[in-house]
């Protein structure tokens, strides 16, 4: 389990037990970023995508991953960036020496074919497009508890945006979650909202949720260390569905009787467990 280390606001001077999170590598082996007691943790005021992801190597296999920079939400409002020591982590390991090659003539316009030309050298390769690791799973578990009988629920017709809110709100308690409230962080789309142990997000728009939609919300969640859920009007964009599939994000869609639809198998699951 992984170590917890005060880390206090500078806003309000409150101080928290930050748990150190630790990734899966694609290897099996845990990465986890090394944390700076020394240092004071920043106020995230203006936070970009670049910003929110760091590069750790992983100590046993040494390839280098990208992964959600170490972030706290404090209950006044501010997002806390925990400082980190080693943003590189450790080295990887070194390769065996190779054996000594021929020498070569040197040839600056590319090596000699059979009959003494040069021959054209292949062109560089394209930079590569930064994805998230594959080896990305939830690492929050949704909570769970032994499944109770439940009354069947009672939706509310959506008509307006608050209404696809309010029928949110209602399945969430439905489910089992309580003290259901607006999020103390406002998504980038949608309304945010939190209970004990969750954070859900509901689009009312008529735009399908994107992959960025769900990755944002993953990352919200996991500074608050709860699991999240993701509520829909116009359903999924097709990478979103992967993706949320990926880091255990259930999906749900709103249909104007007001009934969240399960959009994925995490869905059903909480659809059958509860909170």
């Amino acid at each position: 389990m992984a170590e917890s280390v005060p880390v206090r606001c500078p806003a309000c001077r409150r101080e928290h037990a930050y748990a150190v999170p630790t990734y899966p590598c694609s290897c099996g082996a845990p990465v986890t970023p090394v944390l700076d007691p020394a240092a004071r943790p920043e106020s995230v005021t203006h936070s970009t995508w670049d910003e929110g992801w760091v590069t750790i190597p992983c100590g046993a296999c040494g390839r280098a991953d990208q992964w959600p920079r170490p972030e706290l939400g404090c209950p006044c409002g501010t997002v806390l960036r925990v400082p980190l020591t080693e943003t590189d982590g450790p080295a990887a390991p070194d390769a065996p020496d190779a054996p000594d090659a021929p020498d070569a003539p040197d040839d600056r316009n590319g090596a000699a074919d059979g009959n003494g030309s040069p021959s054209p050298q292949p062109p560089p390769a394209p930079p590569q497009r930064r994805r998230l690791p594959a080896a990305l799973s939830l690492p929050l578990p949704l909570p769970r508890a032994e499944p109770a009988p439940r009354a069947p629920f009672q939706p509310v017709t959506i008509r307006t945006a608050r209404d696809a809110v309010t029928a949110a709100a209602l399945y969430l308690r439905w489910l089992g979650y309580r003290d259901i409230r607006r999020a103390d962080q406002r998504p980038p789309s949608g309304i945010g909202l939190a209970a004990r142990g969750i954070l859900a997000q509901v689009d009312p728009t008529v735009r399908p949720a994107s992959l960025r939609d769900v990755e944002c919300l993953w990352l919200t969640a996991m500074t608050e260390s709860a699991g999240c859920v993701y509520f829909s009007l116009a359903g999924y964009e097709k990478d979103a569905r992967a993706c949320a599939d990926s880091l255990g994000v259930p999906l749900f869609v709103l249909d104007l009787t007001g009934t969240p639809q399960a959009a994925n198998s995490l869905a059903d699951e909480l659809v059958a467990t509860g909170a």
